[in-house]
């Protein structure tokens, strides 16, 4: 199955599973997730997803896997009378703004050393048609081991906005999320180029010598 094919099922079942509620489906700004994990193990996986204009939503993951991926396919419960945003400001200010929060991947299977690739949509896909234009992009891979995975390092990837602080240190910040704690130091220092709203891939984890005072670094792997 498709990865498009396989969102729209996946919405599809929710649809019919939540009959007092509206499913708004959400795109994903950033991930991160375990490098590896052990076969059968689920894993927490961090999202940062768009918000929604709605009273209470309740967010859900969407999580599932197959022999080759793992797909979110993260939406909100909002109820069938919900309240509209009270303006077209307001509308516009909360699409500008990411929630922090996870779900949790299902374990998978490996006789062997393997590994599977972390898909989620992302702002590649439009709405203006319905679900059946909704896609998902690779965001990178978790290895999965029969045993002793290593659990040190972080996978990561999603759209970022690079920033320098007060001390001149470089960082990326996940796109939309505006809490203080929420940009990442980069490793390199001097790998800023091509950072502002740009989709990189990487891995968080902890280096001997400090970086600007930090020890939980992110390390770019790819370009923008």
């Amino acid at each position: 199955m498709r990865p498009a094919q396989s969102l729209v099922f996946v919405l599809g079942l929710l649809t019919a599973c939540e009959p007092n509620a509206n499913i708004d489906p959400v795109t994903v700004q950033w991930m991160d997730w375990p490098a590896e994990v052990n076969a059968g193990q689920p894993f927490r996986t961090r999202l940062v997803v768009w918000s929604v204009c709605a009273l209470n939503p309740q967010f859900r993951a969407g999580a599932s896997a197959d022999q080759s991926a793992v797909t979110f396919a993260p939406y909100f419960l909002v109820a069938n009378d919900q309240i509209e945003c009270l303006t077209e400001r307001t509308r516009a200010l909360l699409a500008l703004i990411a929630i922090d929060t996870a779900g949790t991947a299902p374990g998978l299977v490996a006789l062997s050393a393997r590994s599977y690739e972390m898909r989620a949509p992302t702002l590649a896909f439009t709405l203006s048609a319905g679900a059946q234009n909704l896609s998902v992009s690779k965001f990178g891979v978790v290895v999965v081991r029969p045993s002793g995975a290593d659990t040190s390092r972080r996978n990561a990837a999603g759209y970022v906005n690079v920033e320098r602080d007060s001390l001149n240190c470089a960082r990326v910040r996940p796109m939309g999320l505006y809490a203080p704690n929420a940009a990442l130091v980069l490793e390199d220092q001097a790998d800023t180029a091509g950072l502002s709203a740009a989709f990189v891939n990487g891995s968080l984890h902890t280096v001997t010598v400090p970086v600007c005072g930090e020890r939980r670094v992110f390390h770019r792997v790819t370009p923008g």
